[in-house]
């Protein structure tokens, strides 16, 4: 018997019997249009391809799972649009760290006493406090860095400095109005 063109690239679910197209011929009808969608959500063709072309090698990966799925273009466009996401806020925090000058840090700790205090807030607050008065970053930097609303950072940094306050039992400075 000769096998068809479609028969050398169609697989079938072992358990239900279900035929599934094969990846070569999925991934010629949908890399493009995921391409394509994926440069006009980010706005950025470089990312685009990238994006595109990992969710596809990953499909590809998970062919025998993902072939079976309702949607594997849908299952694939999630895995672009993820890593598309990773991507973008990679590029947004290394443009954000490689325009600020390079400073040497201090040789000792100005202040021992506060810094041991910082280095006893939560993990969220303390990251929080040192992009802050540290790496003085604007309130949207550092929410963008910590990956939350500017109003959370705004919220931990408030708490932060109450903490700091009742643990050094002394008013903190802060930065002017509006700067925070």
């Amino acid at each position: 018997m000769v096998r068809g063109h479609d028969d050398a690239h169609v697989g079938a679910d072992p358990v239900s019997g279900r035929v599934g197209p094969s990846f070569e011929d999925w991934y010629r009808r949908e890399y493009r249009s995921i391409v394509r969608s994926l440069v006009l959500i980010t706005g950025d063709a470089d990312v685009a391809v990238e994006s595109a072309s990992e969710a596809c090698a990953r499909a590809l990966e998970n062919w025998d799972r993902v072939s079976m799925m309702t949607s594997p273009s849908g299952w694939t466009y999630t895995v672009g649009l993820n890593v598309a996401r990773r991507a973008l806020r990679r590029a947004k925090l290394e443009a954000l760290l490689w325009r600020r000058p390079a400073v040497a840090p201090p040789l000792s700790e100005p202040a021992p006493e506060l810094w041991a205090a910082v280095r006893r807030l939560p993990r969220q607050q303390r990251v929080a406090v040192v992009l802050h008065y540290v790496a003085d970053m604007a309130q949207k930097d550092v929410a963008s860095v910590m990956g939350v609303a500017e109003g959370t950072v705004a919220a931990t940094l408030h708490a932060a400095r109450k903490r700091l306050v009742d643990a050094l039992g002394q008013t903190v400075e802060t930065k002017e109005t509006g700067s925070e």
